[in-house]
């Protein structure tokens, strides 16, 4: 039986698999931007001018990088028998509706998502391993 654990946030995901006896962690970097629109020019002064920020272009481009990256750990979780997701951001509940929108098979494996800070790699292990002997 292979069980994953997935730590994500916007930077990157922590996969974490169970196997028989044996743990395995690999790192998955995602290339989204942080972005931080902000006009270049204008005033200081009360009423002058103001840049106009097109914020809907900025979020267009996430959300494509985004869809990128959960290419990515969609393809890392392949072959699951039980997925858990879990990290500090709402990035796992959006990687969760992306499984259950697009990889129906994949979500059908999910246990559950959630709520963790970051962690080194040996805690990582541990919270994986301890969440599947207790919700076996």
């Amino acid at each position: 039986m292979t069980r994953k654990g997935i730590w994500i946030d916007r930077d990157k995901a922590h996969l974490v698999t169970l196997r028989n006896d044996s743990e395995e962690l690999i790192t998955i970097f995602s290339n989204i931007e942080h972005f931080r629109p902000h006009g270049g020019s204008g005033t200081r002064l009360k009423g002058g001018p103001q840049d106009v920020v097109q914020d809907s272009k900025y979020l267009e481009r996430e959300l494509h990088q985004l869809s990128e990256f959960f290419k990515d750990v969609v393809k890392s979780i392949e072959g699951a028998d039980a997925i858990v997701i879990f990290g500090p951001a709402q990035t796992g509940e959006k990687l969760n509706h992306e499984l259950s929108e697009k990889h129906s098979q994949l979500y059908s494996k999910m246990k559950s998502v959630e709520k963790a800070d970051s962690m080194t790699d040996n805690q990582l292990k541990a919270w994986v391993r301890d969440y599947y002997h207790s919700n076996k």
